[in-house]
Protein backbone atom coordinates (compact mmCIF):
# COMPACT_ATOMS: atom_id res chain seq x y z
CA UNK A 1 0.00 0.00 0.00
CA UNK A 2 0.68 3.74 -0.59
CA UNK A 3 2.61 5.27 2.42
CA UNK A 4 -0.32 7.22 5.10
CA UNK A 5 -1.00 10.46 5.05
CA UNK A 6 1.49 11.08 8.25
CA UNK A 7 4.63 9.50 6.41
CA UNK A 8 3.69 12.36 3.18
CA UNK A 9 3.26 15.07 5.95
CA UNK A 10 6.39 14.32 7.18
CA UNK A 11 8.17 13.86 3.80
CA UNK A 12 7.14 16.81 2.48
CA UNK A 13 7.53 19.03 5.80
CA UNK A 14 11.63 17.84 5.56
CA UNK A 15 11.77 18.01 1.86
CA UNK A 16 11.18 21.43 1.72
CA UNK A 17 13.30 22.70 4.72
CA UNK A 18 16.28 20.67 3.07
CA UNK A 19 15.64 21.44 0.13
CA UNK A 20 15.03 25.80 0.32
CA UNK A 21 18.21 25.03 2.78
CA UNK A 22 20.69 23.87 -0.15
CA UNK A 23 19.25 25.75 -2.90
CA UNK A 24 19.82 29.17 -0.80
CA UNK A 25 23.60 28.08 -0.24
CA UNK A 26 24.09 26.49 -3.67
CA UNK A 27 24.86 22.83 -2.29
CA UNK A 28 23.52 20.59 -4.64
CA UNK A 29 20.00 18.88 -5.41
CA UNK A 30 17.83 17.75 -3.05
CA UNK A 31 15.36 14.81 -4.27
CA UNK A 32 12.12 13.40 -2.62
CA UNK A 33 10.96 9.92 -3.31
CA UNK A 34 10.32 7.79 -5.31
CA UNK A 35 13.90 8.56 -6.85
CA UNK A 36 15.50 5.41 -7.40
CA UNK A 37 19.41 5.29 -5.88
CA UNK A 38 20.96 2.46 -8.28
CA UNK A 39 24.04 1.02 -5.91
CA UNK A 40 24.39 -1.97 -7.90
CA UNK A 41 22.89 -4.61 -10.18
CA UNK A 42 21.28 -6.16 -7.70
CA UNK A 43 20.51 -2.81 -4.81
CA UNK A 44 18.40 -0.96 -6.18
CA UNK A 45 16.85 1.51 -3.28
CA UNK A 46 14.12 4.03 -3.25
CA UNK A 47 14.69 6.07 -0.17
CA UNK A 48 12.02 8.92 0.84
CA UNK A 49 14.70 12.02 0.56
CA UNK A 50 18.21 12.27 -0.43
CA UNK A 51 20.92 14.86 -0.74
CA UNK A 52 23.51 14.78 -3.78
CA UNK A 53 26.23 17.10 -3.22
CA UNK A 54 27.09 19.79 -6.08
CA UNK A 55 30.70 18.21 -6.66
CA UNK A 56 28.74 14.71 -6.91
CA UNK A 57 26.09 15.99 -9.37
CA UNK A 58 27.43 13.73 -11.95
CA UNK A 59 26.06 10.61 -10.61
CA UNK A 60 22.64 12.50 -11.28
CA UNK A 61 20.91 10.53 -14.59
CA UNK A 62 17.48 10.68 -15.75
CA UNK A 63 16.96 6.90 -14.89
CA UNK A 64 18.10 7.69 -11.11
CA UNK A 65 21.46 7.98 -8.61
CA UNK A 66 23.61 6.02 -10.21
CA UNK A 67 25.79 6.28 -6.83
CA UNK A 68 25.36 6.68 -2.67
CA UNK A 69 23.58 9.93 -2.47
CA UNK A 70 25.85 11.88 0.50
CA UNK A 71 22.81 11.98 2.63
CA UNK A 72 19.75 9.71 2.65
CA UNK A 73 16.78 10.29 4.72
CA UNK A 74 14.21 7.18 5.47
CA UNK A 75 10.68 8.46 6.91
CA UNK A 76 9.57 4.95 8.81
CA UNK A 77 6.07 3.74 8.32
CA UNK A 78 4.25 1.03 10.33
CA UNK A 79 5.31 -1.45 7.79
CA UNK A 80 9.25 -0.44 6.94
CA UNK A 81 10.43 -0.01 10.63
CA UNK A 82 12.75 -3.01 10.53
CA UNK A 83 13.75 -2.44 7.20
CA UNK A 84 15.14 1.17 7.55
CA UNK A 85 16.82 0.38 10.34
CA UNK A 86 18.68 -2.72 9.64
CA UNK A 87 18.56 -3.62 5.89
CA UNK A 88 18.88 -0.34 4.30
CA UNK A 89 21.23 1.12 6.70
CA UNK A 90 23.62 -1.61 6.15
CA UNK A 91 23.46 -1.02 2.26
CA UNK A 92 23.40 2.57 2.39
CA UNK A 93 27.11 2.02 4.66
CA UNK A 94 27.98 -0.89 2.69
CA UNK A 95 28.10 1.69 -0.85
CA UNK A 96 29.21 4.98 0.85
CA UNK A 97 26.32 6.91 1.92
CA UNK A 98 27.63 9.85 4.49
CA UNK A 99 24.84 10.21 6.36
CA UNK A 100 21.61 8.34 7.39
CA UNK A 101 18.60 9.93 8.26
CA UNK A 102 15.92 7.76 10.24
CA UNK A 103 12.62 9.81 11.40
CA UNK A 104 9.96 7.76 13.25
CA UNK A 105 6.70 10.11 13.03
CA UNK A 106 5.17 7.99 15.82
CA UNK A 107 7.72 8.36 18.00
CA UNK A 108 8.90 12.18 16.64
CA UNK A 109 12.13 11.55 16.68
CA UNK A 110 15.12 12.18 14.50
CA UNK A 111 18.20 9.76 14.20
CA UNK A 112 21.30 10.78 12.76
CA UNK A 113 23.84 8.21 11.16
CA UNK A 114 26.98 8.76 10.65
CA UNK A 115 29.72 6.68 8.89
CA UNK A 116 31.66 4.53 11.64
CA UNK A 117 34.57 2.10 11.17
CA UNK A 118 32.00 -0.84 10.52
CA UNK A 119 28.83 0.31 10.20
CA UNK A 120 27.11 3.37 10.59
CA UNK A 121 26.52 5.42 14.19
CA UNK A 122 24.32 7.16 16.22
CA UNK A 123 25.80 11.03 16.10
CA UNK A 124 22.35 11.36 18.56
CA UNK A 125 18.55 11.24 18.30
CA UNK A 126 16.64 14.52 18.08
CA UNK A 127 13.58 15.33 20.02
CA UNK A 128 10.58 17.89 18.87
CA UNK A 129 12.15 20.15 22.11
CA UNK A 130 15.65 20.21 19.81
CA UNK A 131 17.19 21.67 16.67
CA UNK A 132 18.74 18.60 14.30
CA UNK A 133 22.42 19.43 13.41
CA UNK A 134 24.03 17.23 10.78
CA UNK A 135 27.88 16.75 10.57
CA UNK A 136 27.12 17.05 6.83
CA UNK A 137 24.75 19.82 6.66
CA UNK A 138 26.31 21.97 9.45
CA UNK A 139 24.44 24.87 8.97
CA UNK A 140 21.10 23.49 8.44
CA UNK A 141 19.39 23.41 12.20
CA UNK A 142 15.99 23.19 11.69
CA UNK A 143 13.86 22.45 14.82
CA UNK A 144 12.78 19.05 14.84
CA UNK A 145 9.07 19.76 15.61
CA UNK A 146 8.83 21.39 12.17
CA UNK A 147 8.85 17.82 10.70
CA UNK A 148 5.57 16.72 12.07
CA UNK A 149 3.57 19.79 11.90
CA UNK A 150 0.36 19.19 10.29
Amino acid sequence: PSPRTLHQLVCINMSTLLHNYVTRHKLGQVFAGPTDVILSNINVLVPDILFVAKDREGIIEDRGIVGPPDLVVEVISPSSGERDRVTKRRIYYKYGVKEYWIVDPFAKTAEVCVIGKTAFDTHKIFTPAEKLNSPLLPDFSPSVSDFFKR
